[in-house]
């Protein structure tokens, strides 16, 4: 009888022990679950060298973005093969939302239609967070080219033998898909010449190597302020703020050519709901502040926020549309 009731005393006390032990694994698996995003620094990767414009970008939001998270955000130059070493890094990243990436057309819609194959699919290997702003294209011409407008630069090169030529930043970029586009909608006979980044074509452009370039506008505003080049046209849809007299090309007399290069965050393909909603309530949220908005328009951008929805529509429109200027000019960067 004795060695029964112990028997029952062991069971007893080991479904208890058992039990205790259940009911902290569950409390502490809970408690982990229930830890607040973000509990540790957040990493934006930004696929350029650092101190170019979009790095600039990614360092002015990113430190709005700590602000309204309360935590460190820390911007991380993944640059390469065109964007596509920082944007296959993070498409296969954890989907944690501690890993995002920052960039523009280049990466979502450009290298879509000018590699033959790619690490990483701009709408399946992301979830969109929200789009932060613009910057325009800008045609440019040295000095020694008659013409100050587009409409006077269509005359001067069609009545020049041979045409002119057109520097871009490089085979395959934004800047070459702007110069096709001015080329197919004014019918001016202009030959490309690819340059190996913007600084290369811009000192070419203000010695009189290469009578016409395509820049960013960020990177033009120098140059033009200093009478080094002639802003003649931008391409996005209104004038940019930094160079408020130079008329975009749709004002110029050819409504087709409307180009900028927008930016948008992403994250890696399966983000939490949860997780992801913070994200990109801190993106709305961030891009409603007048310091940010303000130091983006010193620096050339547009302040133009986005919700995360428009990401693959606009994608998916941009695609169609570079792929057809990609077909028709030969465009590949592969």
């Amino acid at each position: 009888m004795t060695e029964k009731r112990c028997a029952v005393g062991f069971k007893w006390r080991l479904g208890m022990v058992a039990g205790a032990l259940a009911s902290l694994a569950w409390t502490g698996m809970s408690s982990a679950q229930a830890q607040p995003f973000p509990d540790k620094p957040v990493r934006l990767v930004v696929p350029f060298t650092p101190g170019g414009s979009t790095d600039v970008l990614g360092r002015l939001v990113a430190r709005k973005l700590s602000e309204v998270l309360g935590q460190s955000v820390v911007v991380e130059n993944k640059p390469g093969a065109g964007t596509i070493v920082g944007a296959d890094f993070v498409a296969k990243s954890a989907p944690d939302g501690y890993t995002l990436l920052l960039s523009g057309n280049s990466t979502f819609s450009v290298n879509a239609v000018t590699y033959s194959r790619l690490p990483y699919d701009p709408i399946k290997s992301f979830d969109a967070i929200g789009y932060v702003g613009s910057t325009a294209l800008i045609l440019l011409a040295n000095p020694a080219v008659k013409a100050s407008t587009l409409p006077q630069l269509v005359e001067e090169v069609k009545a020049k033998p041979g045409g002119m030529s057109y520097g871009s930043f490089g085979a395959g970029t934004t800047s070459q898909f702007a110069g096709e586009m001015i080329k197919a909608a004014t019918g001016m006979d202009l030959l490309h010449v690819p340059y190996k980044g913007s600084s290369p074509a811009m000192s070419d452009l203000i010695g009189n190597q290469i009578p016409l370039t395509v820049d960013t506008v960020v990177a033009a505003v120098p140059q033009v302020k200093a009478g080094k080049v002639k802003a003649l046209a931008v391409t996005s849809a209104a004038r940019s703020q930094l160079l408020p007299q130079v008329p975009t090309v749709a004002e110029s007399g050819y409504p087709s050519v409307v180009f900028s290069t927008t930016f948008v965050i992403v994250a890696p393909k399966g983000v939490p709901a949860p997780v992801r909603q913070t994200l990109e309530a801190a993106v709305a949220t961030a891009m409603k502040d007048a310091k940010l908005q303000q130091g983006m328009i010193a620096n050339g951008f547009e302040p133009e926020y986005a919700p995360a929805s428009e990401y693959r529509p606009r994608v998916m429109a941009d695609i169609d549309r570079l792929r057809k200027i990609a077909q028709a000019a030969n465009i590949r960067a592969d």
